[in-house]
């Protein structure tokens, strides 16, 4: 019984654990894409804003990992694109995951 209640402590914990860093991490692309979108993008530099992706992803990757690939910037940017208002961002993070929103990324296009 004890042993059985804390397995159900232990899971509970680390679903909910998933699911903050899931928010968290859907919320940061988002706000990359955002950045990048409004700076770069939006602007009359569309030229340009595709020509510092490639470089601010290796200066990114270099700093902090996988997970800042060019083709991740670019899907971060059409995620702000089709989902323009942070409270809907906020509210869908806390049901899907990064990888359910590129996985729907697709129907953007």
């Amino acid at each position: 019984m004890l042993v059985a209640d804390l397995h159900h402590l232990i899971e509970g914990a680390r679903r909910r654990a998933t699911v903050a860093v899931n928010v968290e991490l859907t919320t940061l692309y988002w706000q990359i894409g955002d950045r990048i979108h409004r700076e770069i993008l939006g602007s009359q530099r569309a030229d340009y804003g595709e020509q510092i992706i490639p470089t601010l992803a290796r200066q990114l990757t270099a700093d902090f990992g996988r997970g800042f690939s060019a083709k991740s910037m670019r899907h971060m940017v059409r995620f702000v694109e089709a989902f323009p208002r942070p409270e809907i961002v906020s509210t869908l993070s806390r049901q899907l995951g990064w990888s359910h929103v590129l996985m729907t990324g697709a129907r953007w296009s």
